[in-house]
């Protein structure tokens, strides 16, 4: 706590030679669009030839598009915690969703697992200091609209360094659904039906338009987190219609399952419902674009749009396909953890160019200090580093990439921890010590494991891993005693031979003429205005 007081009383000093430097009213504003559960290939200009993205697609077209972009787990938490701190999972030690049950709690979930997940901190740390607190004592007004999901009342987004928060809580989720009335303590319900992604949007606007930088002489860092595409799906009948005649216009396969080592997974991007879902959240982002448009803002404002987490492929509602990535969130695969990860720099950014360097959501702290010019915090972002090198057109070394999980997902996903380094990818399988060694430039479906044959590069990455989780003092899942192998067999039989059917009739019971959802959740029709 002293070493944060000190930093903010140095920094009270130091704003005032930053705005003589700058001037605030040519500081860049900043936008950054976090999607919620939304998948590498859920985007147009990813390759969904099903989803439509016109707005977010904008983004893309006109800013960087980072092809091999990684979220910072494979869950929705420790990904955000590590946006707002630079730091790897292992070391912030939100390392799952937080709510989610730990040691022989876990057992309630009956999923009868070999090991017991490890326990986590359940709340942001406020001993670090947030990218909001550092952007806004040097002169910025932050606002945060949305989904915060990192930790109880007294870990709200106000008390990690933003002015203003609308919507952002304790829950992951949006409780009351898509549609109001919301059960949200920090989101008024003002009109019955009014769609919760456009109402976080037009937040976003009022606040652009209350703290113009040309009025008040002072940037913005507005943080729009939507709730979609998070369970529960749900979109308006208007909108549900649409993607069902796309649906059956493209051709509806027979089947849209595959099992895998504990649930069915999905293999086809054919929800009508999921699909309103994603275009009514690009609605949302077309509105903010639109109102720096008439501001005159868009030249001086930065866009970053990424997602937490990969698609939901399995689990949850088994709502969208990430391939050719394989599998989706909760998973150590690269369907859970690569992500849409786009940056629009006015002035730097050459319109859609794509870069494959990897990158990660720990070097969004670091990159966005660098842009706005100011001093970067190396002891706070540990993990990340500025890509402001790459923006440019220069070349950066390569470095190793960290994700530590020691949980199982409840989407199917193993306690495990990765490493990527250049072109390869190393998974450590906690149950077993098993090593999966995958050459993502030439599989990108993570299709042949390379391990036996590469032994000199599994140990080498091997070493490294295991070289940081033990100076970051990472924790691990533990042998449960009571582990049954009889009810484990038990549960995947009644996953592949119960689950996955009913899957399959449930999808085509969506994609049918009379569907109708069991919940009164159509909700308004959906319109821009």
């Amino acid at each position: 706590m002293f070493r944060k007081l000190l930093f903010l009383f140095l920094l009270h000093f130091t704003l005032g030679v930053f705005c003589q430097n700058m001037g605030a009213t040519n500081a860049p504003n900043i936008l950054f669009i976090l999607a919620d559960d939304l998948g590498y290939t859920d985007l147009s200009c990813m390759g969904s030839t099903f989803y439509e993205t016109p707005h977010i697609d904008r983004i893309a077209n006109e800013g960087t598009i980072f092809t091999n972009g990684y979220a910072a787990s494979r869950v929705c938490s420790p990904s955000r915690a590590t946006i707002m701190t630079g730091k790897f999972t292992a070391r912030h030690d939100i390392t799952v969703h937080i709510g989610s049950p730990s040691g022989e709690a876990w057992r309630k979930r009956n999923r009868f697992t070999k090991l017991l997940p490890a326990e986590y901190t359940h709340h942001l740390r406020h001993e670090y200091i947030t990218l909001p607190e550092a952007l806004k004592k040097v002169g910025y007004q932050t606002f945060f609209a949305g989904k915060w999901h990192l930790g109880d009342k007294g870990s709200w987004p106000e008390d990690h360094g933003f002015d203003i928060n609308v919507g952002g809580w304790t829950s992951g989720g949006p409780r009351g659904g898509f549609f109001s009335p919301y059960q949200n303590p920090n989101l008024e319900n003002k009109k019955d039906g009014e769609n919760l992604s456009h109402r976080l949007a037009e937040e976003t606007v009022a606040f652009i338009q209350n703290n113009n930088p040309h009025k008040t002489g002072k940037p913005f860092f507005a943080f729009l987190s939507f709730y979609a595409v998070h369970s529960p799906i749900q979109t308006s009948q208007d909108k549900w219609k649409k993607y069902r005649d796309k649906a059956v216009k493209q051709g509806v396969a027979e089947s849209a399952y595959e099992m895998g080592k504990f649930l069915p997974i999905r293999q086809t991007q054919d929800n009508p419902v999921y699909a309103g879902l994603v275009e009514q959240m690009d609605e949302g982002v077309g509105k903010v674009l639109n109102a720096l448009d008439e501001l005159g803002l868009e030249k001086n404002t930065i866009i970053v749009f990424t997602s937490d987490n990969g698609g939901v492929a399995a689990g949850d509602n088994f709502s969208t396909s990430n391939k050719p990535l394989r599998a989706g969130k909760g998973y150590q695969f690269e369907g859970g953890i690569r992500e849409p990860y786009f940056i629009k720099v006015p002035g730097l950014s050459k319109g859609g160019e794509k870069i494959d360097y990897p990158v990660c959501g720990a070097d969004f702290y670091p990159t966005l200090l660098d842009l706005a010019g100011v001093e970067k915090l190396p002891d706070e972002h540990k993990d990340g580093i500025s890509l402001l090198p790459l923006v440019k057109g220069a070349n950066l070394p390569e470095r190793s990439l960290i994700w530590h999980f020691p949980h199982y997902g409840n989407q199917g996903g193993e306690p495990s921890s990765i490493i990527r380094r250049g072109d390869f990818k190393l998974i450590y399988y906690h149950e077993d010590g098993r090593k999966e060694l995958y050459d993502l430039k030439k599989d990108l479906g993570e299709t042949t494991n390379l391990s036996k044959e590469n032994l000199d590069k599994v140990e080498q990455l091997e070493t490294e891993l295991f070289g940081y989780l033990t100076e970051v003092g990472a924790k691990y899942a533990t042998p449960d005693p009571a582990y049954s192998e009889s009810a484990a067999r038990a549960f995947l039989h009644k996953m592949r031979y119960e689950k996955m059917p009913a899957l399959e009739r449930q999808r085509l019971e969506i994609l049918s003429k009379d569907f109708k959802p069991n919940a009164d959740w159509w909700g308004s029709m959906t319109t821009l205005d």
